[in-house]
């Protein structure tokens, strides 16, 4: 009887042992727990990005056709000026020899007036010829064209003497001082800033997309997430062979001055709707070590691992431009445990 009691006693560990095992193995066989989201295409905005640069809307290079010395400068960069303003001077030794010659050529065209029509009135009467009439005519038409000639002369003579602004706007560039003489380098350089144009290369194959007259949406480093608002001017009728781009010119209003010629900036342009799965941003799994970016996908208690293509962020959605079809269940909660074709269990 002590032999039994005995027995009984070894084999109680042995059973709990046994229980233990059982508990175990049910804990290494429990699926991954996943919660997941059907998603479905919808209208999304196409956004078209790009690097821009600010040009002037027009730039005007003042100086003298032909050299001459400097008498003033009236203005100097960054000097604001207005259509018509005067803004250098310089020597007028010729002017007054030109003054004298226009006043010359009107003396003689009123002579020579004068006796085309004492001719004809000689002819009237008969006492004169038609010759005499012919040859008087051609006589005031050379006068005529003399005179034209001294008063163009003496007209770029004062173009050339003093210089006015034939555009508002900034000046950018002075070359010379009073007392220089003027050679090859414009005297001054004004820039038209209102408006400014914004230049932009745009790829080849949106050339269909984007229209004269289209709103563009601008922004600059130098004023944060400041928003300005421009339209398109100009689609370049030509696509450049190396760079596959087309260029594009944007026009800007800049009443208060504060885009500058030569300013960084990026521009928007809706390019249209286009249907597209939309995915939650947390079921976007990144691969490490590379940018592929994918998606688990579940189906029949099992996710596949979807390399995806990302389009626009939305919020806290991403556009695929591919890897996930509409209707699709994807995993947004839970990935850190899944590989590809791993059975999982589904939280509501």
């Amino acid at each position: 009887m002590k032999t039994l009691r005995y027995s009984h006693l070894f084999l109680l560990p042995l059973a709990l042992a046994a229980c233990g095992g059982d508990k175990t193995n049910d804990s290494e066989e429990k699926l991954p727990v996943v919660k997941v989201e059907q998603v479905f295409n919808q209208d999304v905005v196409q956004t078209g990005t790009y690097t821009a640069t600010v040009e002037p809307e027009l730039i005007n290079n003042i100086s003298s056709s032909t050299p001459n010395r400097i008498k003033e400068i009236f203005v100097d960069e960054g000097y604001n000026v207005a259509k018509g303003q005067t803004v250098a001077i310089l020597d007028d030794v010729n002017t007054t020899s030109y003054e004298i010659q226009v006043a010359n050529a009107k003396a003689n065209l009123e002579n020579v007036r004068q006796n085309y029509d004492r001719a004809l009135k000689l002819l009237e009467i008969g006492g004169g010829t038609q010759q005499n009439v012919d040859q008087m005519k051609l006589q005031l038409t050379n006068a005529e064209n003399s005179l034209a000639a001294a008063e163009r002369t003496l007209k770029n003579a004062k173009e050339n003497t003093i210089l006015v602004s034939p555009i508002s706007g900034v000046v950018t560039a002075r070359n010379y001082d009073p007392g220089d003489m003027t050679s090859s380098l414009p005297i001054l350089t004004v820039a038209q800033v209102n408006p400014v144009k914004i230049i932009i290369n745009v790829p080849e194959g949106e050339l269909s997309k984007v229209k004269k007259g289209m709103p563009a949406e601008i922004s600059f480093d130098t004023y944060g997430d400041e928003k300005f608002e421009g339209h398109i001017t100009m689609v370049s009728p030509t696509v450049d062979s190396n760079s596959r781009t087309f260029g594009v010119e944007i026009s800007l209003s800049n009443s208060d001055r504060r885009v500058l010629p030569g300013m960084f900036g990026r521009v928007k342009l809706a390019l249209g709707n286009v249907n597209h799965v939309v995915v939650p941003d947390r079921a976007i799994v990144k691969q490490p070590g590379s940018a592929n970016q994918y998606v688990y996908v579940y189906h029949n208690g099992k996710v596949t691992y979807n390399k995806v293509e990302l389009g626009q962020r939305l919020g806290t959605s991403y556009e695929l431009l591919s890897g996930v079809e509409p209707g699709d269940s994807v995993v947004v909660t839970g990935q850190a445990k899944l590989a590809d074709g791993v059975a999982v269990e589904i939280v509501p």
